[in-house]
């Protein structure tokens, strides 16, 4: 246990008490919930309240980070005009990406799901989230602060978000144009902020498909030792 200090306090923890057969329900029946989660690239334009977007993000802003430097912004774009932009601007790299970056493996891994350059949802979904990275920050002296192991914090932030948008009954898709600097110019982030993935969020289009993938079995992903 710790010991307090009057430079850096800890305060009591209390977990939730939970019967082992409450966890294997629960356990259960979360995986189950996740396991229906599908990346949808067709949206309903139905607008979502501000709210729901708040405790999505709040969610998010759980999530543990290295030093608990929290190096995460979350950007939500609800505007026509900005939603706009940022769908010409990733159609330009998308464009160029499948049409000269794009290996024949890659072209081949990708025709199960349909994708193309084009990426109409960004106009239609009534939000796009664009998560950023803080490779630093600054204090209120203006001094420069390093932030540690930001990639892996990030990615951490990322999956609790895509977590909590599905927990709420919304469905999202990560879209990583590359090179994502447009983003930055778009939105007016600062130098220290960098583009790590866009998502637009909100209810599926009606009558929504989606491409009949499977995911790995158990015995694929786990090891024990």
């Amino acid at each position: 246990m710790k010991i307090l200090t009057e430079d850096y306090p800890f305060i009591p923890y209390f977990p939730e008490t939970i019967v082992e057969e409450e966890m294997m329900t629960r356990s259960r029946g979360f995986y189950h919930h996740a396991n229906k989660r599908r990346s949808i690239r067709h949206f309903s334009n139905r607008p979502i309240p501000r709210q729901i977007v708040e405790n999505i993000v709040r969610t998010a802003g759980t999530a543990p980070s290295g030093a608990n430097k929290q190096p995460w912004t979350f950007v939500v774009v609800s505007d026509p005009k900005l939603k706009s932009k940022i769908r010409i601007a990733a159609e330009i790299e998308e464009k160029e990406f499948y049409k000269r970056k794009i290996t024949d493996e890659w072209r081949k891994d990708l025709a199960p799901l349909g994708t193309d350059w084009k990426k109409p949802y960004l106009d239609i979904a009534p939000i796009i989230i664009v998560v950023f990275r803080q490779v630093y920050s600054f204090d209120t002296n203006k001094t420069k602060r390093k932030h540690y192991f930001v990639m892996e914090s990030i990615g951490i932030a990322v999956g609790m978000l895509i977590t909590a948008i599905h927990n709420s009954g919304l469905v999202t898709l990560t879209h990583t144009p590359s090179p994502m600097k447009f983003l930055r110019e778009i939105l007016k982030r600062p130098i220290n902020e960098k583009p790590f993935v866009l998502m637009p969020v909100g209810y599926p289009a009606e009558n929504v498909t989606v491409p009949d993938i499977k995911r790995k079995k158990l015995s694929e992903i786990l090891v024990w030792k």
